[in-house]
């Protein structure tokens, strides 16, 4: 069995490399953020990241709540997290507050792989993963 706190985020033991994990979990994403829009806000922050995905629901239009990152560098997660983690969105007047934890799937290649075979993805280029070299 998991325990509770393994998807939470160790600022310390990132910095000292004891947590190379690099893939992160945005969760309580207001469902009116665009891939677009979400991005945008993520990219203000100077994130080195690799694979950024927003899965949709297609029938209503609108994101399901959460949003995949992997960082380049295990490192990144820690300045991303501190911003994001228990913010309110700026968009869209809305109450959620942003948490920020470790993903299950963990890795571009992972992800990748994982989402190629998803029913949630749509072959729309807009609401595939986005995948950088």
């Amino acid at each position: 069995e998991v325990e509770s706190d393994s998807f939470g985020i160790n600022y310390g033991a990132v910095m000292q490399g004891h947590d190379e994990r690099t893939t992160v979990m945005l969760k309580n994403v207001p469902n009116k953020y665009s891939k677009a829009a979400l991005l945008s806000l993520i990219d203000k922050h100077q994130c080195d990241y690799d694979f950024f995905y927003l899965p949709i629901d297609f029938r209503n239009k609108c994101n399901l709540g959460y949003a995949f990152i992997n960082f380049r560098n295990p490192r990144s997660i820690v300045a991303f997290a501190d911003y994001f983690s228990g913010k309110k969105w700026e968009h869209f007047k809305s109450d959620k507050v942003c948490l920020v934890s470790y993903a299950r799937i963990q890795g571009k290649e992972s992800l990748v792989e994982h989402f190629r075979t998803s029913r949630l993805v749509h072959k729309h280029e807009k609401y595939c993963p986005l995948v950088l070299n």
